[in-house]
């Protein structure tokens, strides 16, 4: 029996013993077929996760695992711990929550998940949710000591506030970095905003990171009818940046094989991305075009398209197949197919 075998049955051992005085239990399988290149590459991943959670009026514990396994390939199967956070209620005023957690906050460009990965970004460290009446308030504190920079002390404090205000969504996020020792503080900031504006749907997303650099992206989605949508939109990145925009782990820190999206661009860089689609129920259907130019260099430009197709067995089953093709700027031919099919109880 192999030391990770062991780890992935004394896991589930774990989760069993709990069940009995769980209120909750929920599993999701997520199985990726990587067809890249000429569509002849069949690499298989399948990733399990299970969660349970138990508590009170005023309390909760949960816990989840994550257990990845590629077919086909020679390595044994990876068990990590996803989440593991106990929350109380403090005297109505705020709810805290310490240990992992899996934190997504705004467009996701500066603080998420990155789904795609089979080891997920998470967060080690408190939250306190304020109870406001018209605003959504978060401030939360995570820490790590003798990090891989070095640092004896490596932490970072985030604040989000959120809200509807007439009529339209507003996130606003501040992200500040410490490395102890090395007596530096960085400081990322984004402000996202969404809503209905003369029957169309807008969205504005303004982000700075650590370094200062910015990104900016500007949407707009306009229903043709109750079926199909039509969306443009402009991503940005200054071409004063002094280097390149980005945030370790999150959704968009990667590209198509990593992330699942074109991920971020270098500074100067401008996607201009068109797309359709049409929900037919239990059927979707979508098509997005990337056109991207460089401000820096005026004989660069890259395309790429994004196809997708969606089809839900039920509420607990749903099939998804992507198709990319991407030039990178170079008259490449870049191509991944992906095929995700998702099932939870």
């Amino acid at each position: 029996m192999t030391k990770v075998l062991r780890n992935v049955l004394s896991i589930a051992l774990g989760l069993l013993t709990t069940v009995s005085f769980a209120q909750d239990i929920n599993v999701e399988s997520r199985t990726r077929i990587d067809m890249s290149g000429d569509n002849d590459r069949q690499l298989t991943n399948q990733r399990v996760t299970t969660g349970v959670s138990f508590g009170g009026s005023n309390y909760q514990i949960y816990m989840s695992n994550d257990f990845n396994y590629t077919l086909g390939v020679d390595g044994d199967p990876t068990a990590t711990v996803y989440e593991a956070y106990g929350s109380t209620d403090l005297m109505g005023f705020a709810n805290l929550t310490i240990g992992r957690q899996a934190l997504n906050y705004g467009s996701g460009a500066l603080m998420s998940t990155n789904d795609w990965g089979n080891d997920r970004t998470t967060w080690d460290g408190m939250k306190f949710d304020f109870n406001l009446d018209n605003v959504e308030a978060s401030l939360g504190y995570a820490n790590v000591n003798g990090d891989m920079t070095g640092n004896e002390d490596y932490s970072k404090t985030w604040v989000n506030v959120s809200g509807n205000f007439s009529g339209f969504d507003v996130n606003v996020l501040y992200m500040d970095k410490q490395l102890g020792d090395a007596d530096d503080s960085d400081a990322a900031m984004g402000i996202d905003l969404s809503g209905e504006l003369a029957g169309a749907n807008i969205m504005a997303s303004i982000n700075s990171d650590y370094e200062g650099d910015k990104m900016n992206k500007f949407g707009i989605n306009y229903s043709i009818n109750d079926d199909m949508s039509i969306m443009v939109s402009q991503t940005s990145y200054d071409e004063d940046n002094d280097g390149d925009f980005g945030m370790a782990g999150t959704n968009m820190d990667g590209s198509w094989d990593v992330t699942g999206n074109i991920g971020y661009l270098a500074s100067g860089m401008d996607d201009l991305t068109i797309g359709l689609s049409y929900d037919m129920g239990s059927v979707s259907l979508g098509a997005a075009l990337h056109t991207i130019t460089d401000n820096n260099d005026d004989d660069y430009e890259r395309s790429a398209t994004e196809i997708n197709l969606g089809y839900s067995f039920n509420d607990n089953a749903s099939l998804g197949v992507t198709l990319i093709s991407d030039d990178m700027g170079m008259d490449a031919d870049d191509t991944y197919t992906y095929v995700t099919l998702t099932i939870t109880p």
